[in-house]
């Protein structure tokens, strides 16, 4: 996510957050907007999802989901009432959770609404984050795919390895997988693309997604054939990284997204503890 997008939706989110007896909240049909909902009803579904994910930690749905009515202006002066719903910040980082992160706005609330502080470097920090994990996986579900499709084409692991190992050695100009593992200081018994950078992991998903859609669509059969057509895939993904001055094999390693995947989950949980105690402190001090 680009970071003048971030700063954007950072002043948008900002803008429709009210405050109450010193709690914070925002109104769900405000937030319906800012997530990209076009339909209440839709909308309505996710917040009860939100809702079973708060009883199930324990929370009573009371305190962070509350009903309201306004009134709305309906045309000559007329006005009639209108459901709404108060929302704590953790009822919208639950709502949030329960969308879509493919859609910019809610990739962003996910951390816009986890994280308690308003720093805009951490929100930067952790969507980068997010965007690094969701392409692994993404990646690693492109790859299930191809492994699937080769197999019924007379290829087994063995040999879906080789080609794995031919598509790095086409992306990354000359060096295996093998090779980039070494170059890396990465040990031989994991990934490589836990490893690399979001960039490095998107161009490898879009050689994969390319090579199985080829594959499916030309009935491609045989190691042989398939190989070649995944180098194919690879050197052409290269050289659209090559037209931005990007070398994939001289980008340096990331953190290992195992250890980067735990931290995230440790934060999100210790962020959701925070939001809780911080909400119930303030209800004790209102009702005091």
């Amino acid at each position: 996510m680009e970071k003048d997008t971030i700063i954007k939706l950072n002043k948008r989110f900002e803008e429709y957050a009210y405050e109450q007896d010193g709690i914070e909240y925002w109104l769900a049909r405000e937030l319906q907007e800012l997530l990209g909902y076009t339909d209440w009803r839709n909308f309505t579904n996710a917040i009860n999802k939100a809702k079973e994910s708060c009883e199930s930690t324990g929370e009573a749905v009371s305190d962070h989901f509350v009903d309201v009515n306004k009134m709305v202006k309906i045309g000559s002066g007329a006005e009639r009432k209108k459901e709404d719903i108060m929302l704590t910040r953790y009822a919208c980082y639950l709502i949030a959770q329960n969308g879509d992160p493919k859609k910019e706005q809610i990739a962003f609330a996910q951390s816009y609404f986890a994280i308690q502080t308003r720093k805009q470097e951490l929100l930067e920090e952790r969507i980068l984050l997010m965007e690094r994990l969701e392409a692994r996986e993404k990646l690693a579900a492109t790859e299930t795919e191809l492994s699937k499709n080769i197999f019924e084409r007379g290829v087994d692991n063995r040999g879906f390895a080789k080609i794995r190992s031919m598509g790095d050695w086409a992306l990354f100009g000359g060096l295996n997988t093998s090779a980039m593992k070494r170059k890396l200081g990465i040990k031989e018994n994991r990934p490589l693309a836990d490893f690399l950078p979001t960039i490095t992991i998107t161009a490898k998903q879009l050689a994969t997604e390319i090579t199985n859609f080829n594959v499916q669509k030309n009935d491609v059969l045989g190691e042989s054939k398939i190989t070649d057509e995944h180098v194919k895939n690879n050197k052409d993904v290269r050289g659209l990284l090559g037209k931005s001055g990007i070398v994939p094999e001289e980008l340096p390693a990331e953190e290992d997204i195992k250890k980067m995947e735990r931290r995230v989950k440790s934060l999100d949980r210790e962020i959701a503890k925070k939001n809780l105690k911080e909400a119930d402190s303030k209800q004790r001090d209102h009702k005091a």
